[in-house]
């Protein structure tokens, strides 16, 4: 069982940066694949990174590679995304996930057994 908590998410202005954070409490986290996903108004959740466990596995969604960043911390069970560059075509509601850490695709939702509430994430141009 996990519970899942996303914060740093707000406001800023095209090209700044912002790093979201995800705090998760009960197992151990390093035993469990995590990751962001987002959400635009009207639109399906989507991967924009995660990693496996021990971070041997990582995915970037193609239009954030290079300006975002995955990361996680397994001794504050936290997890991270440094999000630099940022576009107003980055605007929407960020959530934290986590599931079991096994072999599937990291870039599928239903792959992942644990959601945050989402944190926002405006860019304004």
């Amino acid at each position: 069982q996990v519970q899942l908590v996303e914060s740093g998410g707000g406001l800023v202005q095209a090209g700044g940066s912002l790093i979201l954070s995800c705090a998760a409490s009960g197992r151990t986290v390093s035993r469990y694949v995590m990751g962001w996903f987002l959400q635009a108004p009207g639109k399906e959740r989507v991967a924009v990174a995660a990693m496996s466990g021990l971070g041997r596995r990582r995915y970037y969604l193609a239009s954030v590679k290079g300006r975002f960043t995955i990361s996680r911390d397994n001794a504050k069970n936290t997890l991270y995304l440094q999000m630099n560059s940022l576009k107003p075509e980055d605007m929407a509601v960020y959530y934290c996930a986590a599931g079991p850490d096994t072999y599937y695709t990291l870039s599928v939702p239903g792959n992942y057994d644990y959601w945050g509430q989402g944190t926002q994430v405006t860019v304004s141009s």
